[in-house]
């Protein structure tokens, strides 16, 4: 994912910065503990289709 896009985006929820996970293709909000997913490099930012970071494989029910 380009830098300069990482850069300009953040976590819908928080609006927090946003860490690149490259192994997983996902963006990753510490904070908020949801991850992001990229598909086919365009960032998923829904909340709905966030993975919650205490339950590996769910989507998260916020």
């Amino acid at each position: 994912m380009e830098t300069s896009l990482l850069k300009k985006l953040v976590c819908p929820v928080c609006k927090g910065a946003l860490a690149h996970d490259a192994a997983k293709q996902e963006l990753v909000c510490e904070h908020d503990r949801l991850a992001f997913p990229i598909q086919d490099g365009i960032p998923v930012m829904l909340q709905g289709e966030a993975r919650s970071l205490s339950e590996p494989d769910s989507p998260a029910n916020a």
